[in-house]
């Protein structure tokens, strides 16, 4: 198994967190994690796939082992979460790459193809939403009530996602075999985001939440105009994201792989071999270099 770096960089300011693995000289893959997470979901993905690739996975600002200055201090927007990783890419000297994106992690990779549409190699999509069609109603009302009012009531309603409980369904939900999803998971991101102060953080991301549909038609030009390679490989038990979320990228990329896989949210717990064997599947028929 390749060996994987743990480093720190400094960037705009900011102390972040990276784990990196495989030749300097190999195309690049950046891995961009979800809420409530942080790189440490891809523990074992990383050296699975760093016998072939560059593999760059960062702890977004105000997770994992990344700083986390209070939200008094940072205005944390998905914008400025793209900003920060827009830099450390560019510190690394990483100027094309593939994207591996997840829940939050779409996103901000998204507003990374549209401010550079060249650097971006291929896309692969684990229940990261680009498209209205992947949101499942039941979970994200909470979040529509906290858009439209910010008060006691829908404050509290939102808090909810930081409870254990909440952390551990995000997990679990849609996994046909729980057992293969080790509880360090769902402790590790509750032990981060209940640090003093990131309940604010997340408080203020949920909030930011709101600039990310509007960003799809966005998206949706480049997707049409670039036609990067896509794979769409999708836990589809997400309750979250859900499977009509990965069919919808066929609108715009007819030659989208999409793959719907028994699992759930967090598919690399329950089903790592499975999505490795199609990453290096999708990646190794492409020309990464060029």
């Amino acid at each position: 198994m390749a060996r994987v770096h743990h480093r720190y960089a400094n960037v705009r300011g900011r102390r972040l967190f990276y784990r990196e693995a495989g030749p300097a000289d190999a195309p690049a893959l950046v891995l961009l994690h979800g809420f409530p997470a942080s790189s440490f979901m891809f523990r074992e993905l990383i050296p699975a796939l760093a016998d072939r690739y560059h593999v760059i996975a960062p702890d977004h600002l105000g997770f994992g082992l990344s700083d986390a200055p209070p939200a008094e201090e940072f205005d944390y927007t998905f914008d400025a979460l793209a900003d920060l990783t827009a830099g450390l890419l560019d510190r690394l000297g990483l100027t094309r790459y593939a994207l591996y994106v997840q829940d939050y992690g779409a996103p901000i990779g998204w507003r990374l193809a549209l401010a550079d549409p060249g650097a971006i190699t291929a896309i692969i999509t684990q229940n990261g939403n680009g498209y209205d069609a992947g949101f499942v109603q039941s979970f994200w009302t909470t979040v529509w009530d906290y858009h439209r009012e910010q008060n006691p009531e829908t404050e509290k309603a939102i808090r909810q996602a930081l409870t254990l409980d909440a952390i551990k369904w995000q997990y679990l939900t849609g996994v046909p075999d729980e057992t293969l999803v080790s509880p360090d998971t769902w402790h590790h991101d509750h032990a981060l985001v209940s640090r003093p102060g990131n309940d604010r953080v997340q408080l203020a991301l949920f909030l930011d939440y709101a600039t990310n549909p509007p960003l799809y038609q966005r998206l949706h030009a480049y997707l049409r105009e670039h036609q990067p390679p896509l794979l769409a490989v999708w836990g589809e038990g997400d309750e979250i994201f859900g499977p009509d979320g990965a069919r919808a990228f066929a609108q715009d990329l007819p030659g989208a792989r999409i793959h719907l896989l028994e699992g759930g949210h967090f598919l690399l717990e329950s089903a790592l071999d499975e999505v490795t064997e199609l990453i290096r599947d999708f990646l190794g028929g492409l020309d990464l270099r060029t």
